[in-house]
């Protein structure tokens, strides 16, 4: 029997209305998602993993952070770094929560950390290094350390949010860089991804980074980020890997999800894991 022209419509619209309450469902898919990348470098023998976590905004994980410390755990990284916006400036964020999650990662492996935008938004950013100090982060403020870890040696080095004041940010930039050793392979951790220029050509192995959440929305393979802090419409730096000349910046999405004002659209927050790892290694 042949459909009429209302019956047509009818099942053109149920069809198109399915659609889009399908892409609505997997658009605000907000469950943690694992994004792994590799980095070569003849500067290790061997493979070094870190666990890099940005933007958490003392959202909430589940009971005890179980989701997100389960997450990190099954990645068996060698380092867990922290890039910023690990505490939120909104009372409704409660920072209990963040300094749980830094407590629990330091007790399992070593730590590193480097303030965002919010921390010093809190009013209180020294006091919040010193309670992540507290709980076993090691916060860099414009230094590098040589680290082992897998039976290699690399340097991790890290700067504050830019809000500690531009020329004192700058300082701390030159300071790290001035201290780079070059025999080992040698990481910056920062919050701002859009300060390329700043980055590129000071010697760094890797530069890790977060703050753009990805840009919020995204088309896959189309739209890559819609907005981001600091670098406005269609940012260059919303998320992933890029090449500064002879440094490779990785900048992740973030974990912020219920801290965001506006939903991210597929746009899963998500933890970042890197190998440093010789070429043609394993």
């Amino acid at each position: 029997m042949r459909m009429t022209t209302r019956q047509k419509k009818k099942w053109a619209a149920l069809i198109l209305g399915a659609a889009a309450a399908g892409t609505l469902f997997l658009g605000l898919d907000s469950r943690l998602a694992v994004r792994a990348y590799r980095v070569e470098s003849a500067a290790v023998s061997g493979p070094v993993r870190l666990a890099v976590l940005t933007d958490l905004h003392a959202c909430d994980y589940g009971p005890g952070q179980e989701e997100l410390l389960t997450a990190v755990a099954e990645q068996a990284p060698d380092l867990v770094v922290l890039c910023g916006d690990i505490v939120d400036d909104e009372p409704r964020m409660p920072e209990a929560r963040a300094l749980e999650t830094v407590e629990a990662l330091a007790a399992r492996w070593p730590v590193y950390y480097v303030t965002g935008n919010h921390e010093f938004l809190t009013g209180r950013v020294e006091a919040i290094k010193e309670r992540l100090r507290t709980r076993g982060a090691v916060v860099l403020e414009g230094e590098c350390r040589t680290v082992e870890a897998a039976g290699q040696t690399i340097q991790l080095c890290g700067v504050d949010d830019p809000r500690v004041g531009e020329a004192a940010w700058r300082e701390q930039l030159s300071s790290a860089a001035e201290t780079l050793d070059g025999t080992y392979f040698s990481v910056l951790l920062t919050h701002r991804p859009e300060r390329v220029e700043h980055y590129a050509g000071l010697g760094f192995g890797l530069v890790l980074a977060g703050h753009a959440h990805g840009g919020q929305w995204r088309i896959p393979g189309l739209l890559n980020g819609l907005l981001a802090p600091n670098q406005g419409w269609f940012p260059a730096y919303a998320g992933g890997r890029y090449a500064l000349g002879e440094t490779t910046l990785i900048v992740s999405r973030g974990l912020a999800r219920e801290s965001t004002r506006v939903p991210r659209f597929f746009n899963r927050p998500e933890l970042v894991v890197v190998d440093i790892a010789p070429p043609d290694g394993p």
